[in-house]
């Protein structure tokens, strides 16, 4: 058996965190067994699902490098296989027409929990042998039902849950196609996993209701189960359903903040699956050893600082020309200036130790690209009078010493031995001066960055 599995979001919103998890299990799974992952773009939804909503999560699913090998399929462009698989059923008495009103069938589910029954249609319009059916109002359009089995169960081993039974008394007659003749989500979804030979869902637990009812649609047109994996949903830190309220929840707001798609895919990985004490692995790592086994059955908390930590060790693994081609659209927004200023690449390789994220590596990157305007007080209290002798010999002698980390590093020592200093009194206000900041790598590697005459032109500024 080839593994097949989908990803099947509706475009009524934003790719969100969950769902780019669900994508991930998804596709890790099928990469797993050489399999094939399907993207299929659920549209039927009307007055909710955009095209803007569309490409929100195409491009979400770009970011994070889980290419499609089938689709996308657009269900709105599958109506007149929908149409013939309703015309099948009606013809082989799995489905048929209902005339009640959407008024009629609140009326009768009112009377049903006046009575401390479970609200549900009532079968007004199923044929039974020996049943005579009302007569058809004048000119109005029905509704197609699916004829569910009033008796027996439907159980199915779920690959996170285990066995889950429903009865199907518990299940009435849903809708499988509208008065205008558009079919509903769970007939949709049970016809395109049957056309395109699903074999393993999985998606989050908030489908549990639908799996019963797609059972038993597939089950009456004859076709194969796939097997069904329920995930549970990500919860906040407070154990709340995750919201705007945590922080983001739409997956591209994360590449706008900064963050690596590989850190993104390592986190999410993570989030309710585990391969022993594993924290840090590939892509290619979680796709060697993903299974369904080890699938969490409890929620799993989203945890910022988590991620902020993963992206960090992403950050300091990462080319530094990528790097650079990622925080230049950041230090143009802040207004950097690059003439005469050392390639980006260069400074991104001494920043990026201690950056969580993209924007906080180009934030720190701005002290070369930008003019120093150190405060008034901090130039009173590190450039002194007292001081002032060994940044002159340092100007002086900047001017001939070899330019680089090392050179400036035995330079800064050979003044501060004779000047009989310590290098803090030295360094800070030579930071400073270059920077205009206290704060920076360490400054024989910031001075070795910038060019021999920028630092001696903004020396002269303090020194003569």
């Amino acid at each position: 058996m080839t593994v097949r599995t989908r990803f099947a979001p509706s475009p009524t919103g934003y790719l969100h965190l969950g769902g780019a998890r669900t994508a991930l299990f998804s596709w890790a799974y099928a990469r797993h067994f050489g399999g094939t992952f399907i993207l299929r773009i659920e549209d039927t939804d009307l007055e909710r699902s955009t095209p803007e909503a569309v490409q929100a999560i195409i491009d979400g699913m770009q970011w994070l490098c889980l290419n499609h090998d089938e689709g996308p399929f657009y269900q709105m462009q599958r109506m007149d296989r929908y149409r013939e698989v309703v015309a099948q059923m009606l013809a082989g008495g799995t489905a048929y027409h209902c005339y009640c009103t959407p008024e009629e069938v609140e009326a009768m589910r009112e009377r049903q929990r006046a009575a401390g029954e479970k609200p549900r249609y009532d079968g007004t319009w199923r044929p039974e042998p020996g049943k005579t059916l009302p007569t058809i109002p004048e000119g109005r359009k029905p509704v197609v039902r699916f004829r569910n089995p009033l008796d027996g169960e439907v159980t199915w081993n779920d690959v996170v849950k285990g066995e889950i039974t429903i009865a199907n008394k518990e299940l009435d007659d849903l809708i499988i196609a509208r008065s205008d003749g558009t079919p509903t989500y769970n007939f949709c979804v049970a016809v395109d996993d049957w056309d395109m030979r699903i074999t393993h869902v999985i998606r989050g637990d908030d489908h549990v209701n639908n799996t019963p009812r797609q059972i038993n649609i597939l089950k009456a047109l004859g076709a194969p189960l796939p097997e069904y994996g329920h995930v549970p949903m990500i919860l906040g830190a407070d154990g709340e359903k995750l919201s705007k309220r945590h922080g983001a929840v739409s997956v591209m707001e994360y590449p706008a903040q900064g963050y690596l798609p590989e850190a993104m895919l390592n986190y999410l990985a993570r989030l309710g699956w585990s391969h022993g004490d594993e924290e840090i692995f590939s892509v290619q790592q979680f796709c060697e050893w993903f299974n369904l086994d080890h699938l969490s059955k409890s929620p799993a908390q989203f945890n910022p600082e988590k991620l902020a930590w993963l992206n960090n060790h992403y950050i300091k693994l990462a080319d530094n020309g990528r790097l650079a081609e990622l925080a230049m659209p950041v230090l143009e927004r802040e207004g950097a200036a690059f003439e005469g200023a050392p390639p980006l690449a260069e400074v991104i390789g001494l920043m990026k130790e201690r950056a969580n994220t993209i924007n906080e590596l180009a934030g720190a990157a701005m002290l070369f690209y930008r003019q120093p305007q150190p405060d008034d007080a901090l130039v009173a209290q590190h450039i002194t009078d007292a001081i002032k002798p060994a940044l002159a010999q340092f100007a002086a002698q900047c001017g001939t010493v070899e330019w680089s980390k090392p050179a400036l590093s035995a330079l800064m020592k050979e003044v501060l031995g004779a000047h009989k200093l310590k290098m803090p009194q030295l360094a800070m206000p030579l930071r400073l001066i270059i920077t205009g900041q206290l704060q920076t790598p360490a400054i024989d590697a910031v001075l070795a960055l910038f060019s021999r005459e920028v630092v001696l032109a903004r020396l002269q500024k303090f020194v003569g």
